[in-house]
């Protein structure tokens, strides 16, 4: 496995406007709908990277985490599934419904969504607090495939309920690694580097 870490979008960063498709309910899922509420959690995974599975189940903690506490979030999955036919819609479908997932897992067929996030790789987890703007990004939590920490959900659920007090999370935040988003063929960002 070949580990990519999280470019960490600046601090502060409003949330970017996109509009993608829910592999379960094929509903369009806006960004809007996340605002106004307490925070909002956007996670970048998909259903083949170690990283993810490794942390499956703390991620759909982290689901009902955020839904018992009015936090609005949704996970996107902006593999190439031409190349990667395990993160096409149909799978991704199963796999939320398999993993219990409480959340809309959204495809990202033009991958512009992941470009506007400046995401690098999967597992990668973003909060927004009530106005829209970035309050964390980076890990889940320490957990790896290859360490033996606890899967926690810890660095996310720190982030949110900082916000829910009120309060401005840490700026101390790790990145996130993970496998490299898979992109298409001439779709690669210049903001890796």
């Amino acid at each position: 496995m070949v580990a990519v870490a999280s470019t960490m979008l600046p601090l502060g960063t409003p949330l970017p406007s996109f509009a993608l498709p829910d592999a379960v309910s094929g509903r369009l899922v806006r960004s809007q709908e996340l605002l106004g509420g307490p925070a909002a959690i956007v996670a970048f995974i998909c259903n083949h990277c170690p990283y993810v599975k490794h942390i499956r189940a703390g991620i759909a903690e982290l689901g009902r985490f955020a839904a018992a506490r009015g936090v609005a979030m949704v996970a996107v999955c902006s593999n190439d599934a031409d190349a990667y036919p395990v993160d096409a819609p149909p799978l991704m479908a199963e796999e939320a419904r398999d993993a219990g997932y409480v959340f809309p897992y959204l495809h990202d067929a033009t991958q512009e969504v992941a470009k506007a996030f400046r995401a690098a790789c999967t597992p990668e987890f973003y909060v927004f607090d009530r106005a829209g703007k970035l309050a964390y990004r980076g890990q889940l939590d320490g957990a790896r495939p290859r360490n033996t920490e606890p899967v926690t959900g810890g660095d996310v659920r720190a982030a949110v309920e900082a916000l829910l007090a009120g309060r401005a999370p840490s700026d101390e935040q790790t990145p996130s690694i993970g496998c490299n988003i898979k992109w298409r063929p001439g779709q690669a960002p210049d903001y890796f580097g």
